[in-house]
């Protein structure tokens, strides 16, 4: 970690930052920060909208030989903002889980009718699972995440209309 040298000046483990920053890259997490004892490391990234539109172009261009699968990525694609609109968002970073515990049904399916309070799913953050309720009621048109998937903060969770 980083270590304080007789001059006072902070000595800072490289690979650990290293190692750190691989696990952004791999985990797609935005920060990370480690404690240990009264020493502690923060690696943070900015994320930026720019690099997301160039990332999903870029795929496209080597489709153009194939015409039936560059013509379906497209509208894939334009189609996913659409049901987003409505959706519940997620009001933290965490993973979302679609049932209370691995062998059960899930909170809701895509079809079913749902009441104001109902519970969607769940976010687990630091260890606390967080219920994410319906705001209104209304029929859930789309579930936009996986059970176990990793979420960020604001990322449209599930559409009730």
């Amino acid at each position: 970690m980083a270590e304080e040298t007789k001059s006072g000046a902070m000595m800072v483990d490289i690979e650990l930052v290293r190692q750190l920053a691989a696990v952004l890259d791999d985990t797609q997490l935005t920060e990370i920060e480690v404690e240990d004892g009264e020493r502690r490391v923060r690696v943070a990234r900015k994320v930026t909208a720019a690099p997301a539109a160039v990332q999903y172009a870029a795929p496209a261009a080597p489709m153009l030989a194939a015409a039936p699968a560059a013509a379906t990525a497209p509208a894939e694609i334009v189609a996913a903002p659409q049901p987003a609109a409505n959706a519940v968002k997620s009001p933290m970073v965490g993973t979302a889980y679609l049932k209370p515990n691995p062998e059960a049904k899930t909170f809701v399916t895509v079809g079913q009718q749902v009441a104001a309070g109902d519970t969607l799913l769940i976010i687990e953050a630091m260890k606390v699972m967080n219920p994410i309720h319906a705001p209104t009621a209304g029929t859930v048109k789309a579930i936009l995440v996986d059970n176990g998937q990793p979420v960020e903060f604001d990322q449209p969770l599930v559409v009730v209309e």
